[in-house]
């Protein structure tokens, strides 16, 4: 209990200790506007990509009252919220100040969830936190909701984990099994992918935490180093120099 708690404190707080900056929206109106909307995997490379993208483009995600980025958790929370994040993260006042808005959904939708209490579970037993039929509804709704922004829209697959992770239960497989109905999904909206899933497959021996959803500090990097390229690419075709 005490290393996941740890665990978890790190991942939420070091980028902020690092990357102080991202407290801040601070925006130059000459440059392109990009919003990262995503889980705590996210919350782990926003500040590299931030830091990566410094002088090309304001990089922000959904914030907190008390400074600390808001974890934007699965598609049942992503319906919820997703027109407010849009509204209120700090580059402007409207849904139409993104130029590129990089997003995720999955990781918690796949989790095990007590079916009372909506408390996160480990009984192989309990429902998900959104059924695959859900999690496609669910972002259908939030897709419709991110093109009213007209931004660019680049859809990150989720990324893989092992088969035994602590916290709650995941069961083994499911990332490539959603990422499979999102692309579709994406596909058919003409929404770029930004694949992580891919990309970090090969390397979850060297950059994940043992047992572990999470990434160390290097694993977080070059995820972030992916992120850019895939914006700069929309930066460079969109000419939004």
């Amino acid at each position: 209990m005490k290393r996941r708690k740890f665990l978890e404190t790190s991942i939420m707080l070091t980028p902020i200790l690092t990357f102080p900056e991202i407290i801040l929206n601070v925006s130059n109106q000459n440059l392109p506007n990009v919003l990262i909307i995503g889980d705590s995997i996210s919350i782990g490379y926003t500040p590299f990509v931030k830091e990566m993208l410094a002088g090309k483009a304001n990089v922000t995600r959904p914030m907190l009252e008390d400074g600390n980025p808001e974890n934007c958790e699965g598609t049942t929370k992503g319906v919820q919220n997703i027109k407010r994040w849009l509204t209120n993260s700090g580059a402007g006042d409207s849904a139409s100040q993104w130029d590129i808005i990089h997003f995720n959904f999955g990781l918690h939708d796949i989790k095990h969830v007590d079916p009372v209490t909506g408390e996160n579970s480990n009984n192989p037993k309990h429902p998900l936190q959104a059924a695959l039929k859900q999690y496609k509804k669910n972002l259908e709704i939030i897709v419709d909701i991110l093109r009213t922004s007209r931004a660019t829209l680049i859809f990150a697959t989720t990324t893989p984990y092992p088969d035994k992770v602590g916290g709650p239960l995941r069961d083994p497989g499911m990332s490539a099994k959603y990422n499979s109905a999102a692309v579709k999904i994406m596909n058919r909206n003409e929404i770029i992918i930004d694949d992580l899933y891919t990309f970090m497959l090969p390397r979850m021996n060297e950059l994940q935490l043992p047992e572990n959803v999470h990434f160390t500090t290097e694993g977080y990097q070059a995820l972030a180093q992916k992120v850019v390229e895939r914006i700069n690419e929309v930066i460079r075709d969109k000419n939004l120099k």
